[in-house]
């Protein structure tokens, strides 16, 4: 530790600052173009692709000043999503950042960018406290970004530990990447199968044939207390698909034997944010192996519960996310500020039933590829609380290294 030492961020940096956004807000943003990053995009550890937005070049050069370059590290600025840190991906180039998100680029003579990410990821809390000075909104300026004090091992140390953490973040990343192209083999075996290859003599039927639905629970905001109950909410619901482990509230009332799901369960989003509309109607297969010892749904959802032994949660959930399905719910969905799907919504949807055996052959192909998914999952857990525990104690000089430099 004697070799650490202590400095203002704005003084082993070159850049920080924010951008703007473009005039006319989000009706100005274009189909494709240069990439505007903005909050949503911002997530810790990792970009998000979800939503993210394009202009064109004569709006990109109105935010020349925040020019983004590989290696830039995203500071989430404003709002609900402060302190949220992540690095932009090399792909995403050439972009800007609109007001929300702010540029921190580490002087490559002083620090290592990556260590800087990791840094900021291991004083969150203290950031968020941060934030919370001197307004109603929760905010960063680029004065308190700038006199931020951080503590510096020499540059070769940085880069070791850092090697550490994002070897871990890369093992993290492929199982996710994994994962998705475990998903996509298995629907475009669905959508060959089941919508492609239709049979004429499969006839047309809604979904209540096939399935019940269980509504997710009412509460008040007095039962969210600590406890070993968890709420799976929407935030649960991955905006590309799937189920999150970081959307859970912790709930201390009651709940039917119905309303708690465990690994495997298919659960679909009732609700969603006009402004985005992306989650409503989307299936997600729930995660187990979470610290809980129970988890109940929300009212923001329903569990969809077969009917027959032969309709398989894997079916349900690949026909689940067909474009047709996904295009149905938001038909029957409503709402100035937030979104409802009707309750008639999931069961009226329309399709061809393919025969019991179909069902079954698919059912036997696709239990093992979503097996491979929850124990990559589970791997994705074991890595994730592995690189928490080492972050606090690699940024902090606990754990020394013992390198010839």
């Amino acid at each position: 530790m004697s070799e650490w030492k202590e400095y203002k961020l704005g003084e082993v940096t070159t850049k920080i600052g924010s951008g703007a956004t473009p005039t006319g807000g989000s009706n100005a943003y274009k189909l494709e173009g240069i990439s505007l990053i903005r909050s949503q995009n911002v997530l810790d550890f990792k970009f998000s692709y979800d939503g993210l937005a394009f202009i064109d070049d004569e709006q990109a050069d109105s935010l020349k000043n925040v020019i983004i370059e590989e290696s830039d590290v995203l500071l989430n600025i404003t709002g609900d999503s402060v302190a949220r840190v992540c690095k932009v991906p090399k792909v995403v180039l050439p972009a800007r950042v609109n007001q929300h998100v702010a540029i921190i680029r580490a002087d490559k003579t002083k620090t290592n960018s990556d260590f800087i990410l990791y840094y900021l990821q291991s004083i969150k809390e203290y950031l968020l406290m941060y934030s919370e000075i001197g307004g109603t909104r929760n905010a960063l300026t680029k004065a308190m970004i700038e006199n931020l004090t951080i503590l510096l091992p020499p540059l070769p140390i940085q880069t070791a530990i850092a090697e550490i953490l994002s070897s871990l973040d890369d093992k993290i990343d492929l199982l996710h990447q994994n994962n998705k192209t475990l998903e996509a083999l298995a629907e475009t075996i669905f959508r060959k199968w089941f919508v492609e290859d239709a049979e004429e003599s499969w006839e047309v039927d809604t979904l209540d044939k096939l399935i019940n639905t269980v509504n997710g629970l009412s509460y008040k905001s007095s039962e969210l207390n600590s406890s070993k109950v968890a709420m799976v909410s929407l935030k649960s619901f991955d905006r590309t698909g799937g189920f999150r482990l970081d959307g859970f509230k912790e709930y201390i009332g009651k709940y039917k034997e119905q309303q708690i799901v465990i690994e495997g369960d298919l659960i679909v989003a009732h609700t969603d944010i006009t402004q985005e509309a992306e989650v409503i109607g989307r299936p997600a297969l729930v995660i187990g192996n979470t610290d809980y010892d129970t988890m109940v749904i929300s009212m923001d959802m329903v569990k969809v519960v077969p009917k027959f032994d032969w309709v398989s949660i894997e079916f349900l959930y690949f026909l689940m996310r067909t474009k047709e399905f996904k295009g149905h719910c938001e038909g029957h969905a409503n709402g100035s500020t937030v979104l409802h799907l009707s309750k008639l919504a999931i069961p009226t949807f329309e399709f061809q039933v393919p025969e019991k055996e179909k069902v079954v052959e698919f059912t036997t192909y696709t239990k093992e590829l979503v097996k491979k998914i929850f124990v990559n999952h589970s791997q994705i857990k074991t890595l994730t609380q592995l690189r928490d525990t080492l972050l606090p104690k690699l940024m902090s000089g606990e754990i020394s290294l013992n390198y010839d430099f």
